[in-house]
């Protein structure tokens, strides 16, 4: 069984909607187990409150959790051009695992949202990588076979690095079917993946 991880924060309930895209994804590729997790909120519930953020009841996920899977999706929204404190405090407190090589040689994804197309949304997508090449994760991105993300026909989220959406300036326009294909193409993209080199290991533990 290969264990994938969904991973994400979400203030709005954007990035939460590609999550469940990705995992369902990832489900669909045989022999495969999903979680779906957040991170743990930072904004006082006051601040949350006022500024109208989702409230959102799925399961908090802490560091030490990521060892357990063998393929982890990150998702997060763009806040000035790079991903969400949210996120960074939950990847910055995973030092432990870093000083172990814990996660060296699992896969790792990542998609986000961003309130305009070119509000960060690459950007994002790219530095949100660094950190996980410091684990020594294996990047896989959205390849060019989904097709989705070459339209013209209309704004479209996601690129080569990981899925993604454009929320709108107000967080008034919801992930389109183009972006949720693709957030089901990455997590399954993930998932083949992950099982194949899971397979290699036993295999090169049995020989």
């Amino acid at each position: 069984m290969t264990r994938v991880l969904v991973l994400y924060y979400s203030s709005y309930g954007h990035v939460r909607a590609l999550a469940e895209a990705e995992a369902e994804g990832a489900r669909s590729v045989p022999g495969t187990h999903v979680d779906v997790r957040r991170v743990p909120e930072t904004v006082p519930e006051a601040i949350r409150a006022k500024a109208g953020f989702v409230i959102d009841d799925t399961p908090t996920a802490s560091p030490p959790d990521l060892e357990s899977y063998d393929a982890i999706l990150f998702g997060t929204p763009t806040l000035f051009g790079t991903m969400a404190g949210q996120m960074k405090s939950f990847l910055d407190q995973a030092g432990g695992l870093w000083a172990r090589n814990a996660l060296v040689g699992k896969v790792a994804g990542v998609f986000a949202s961003t309130g305009s197309q070119h509000g960060g949304h690459e950007a994002t997508l790219l530095t949100l990588q660094i950190p996980l090449q410091h684990f020594g994760m294996l990047i896989v991105g959205m390849p060019y076979t989904f097709a989705g993300q070459t339209t013209a026909e209309g704004i479209v989220g996601g690129a080569p690095y990981g899925a993604g959406t454009i929320a709108g300036a107000d967080g008034s326009r919801a992930p389109t079917a183009t972006d949720l294909a693709g957030a089901r193409f990455q997590g399954a993209h993930v998932a083949r993946i992950a099982a194949r080199l899971t397979r290699a290991d036993r295999a090169e533990e049995a020989a």
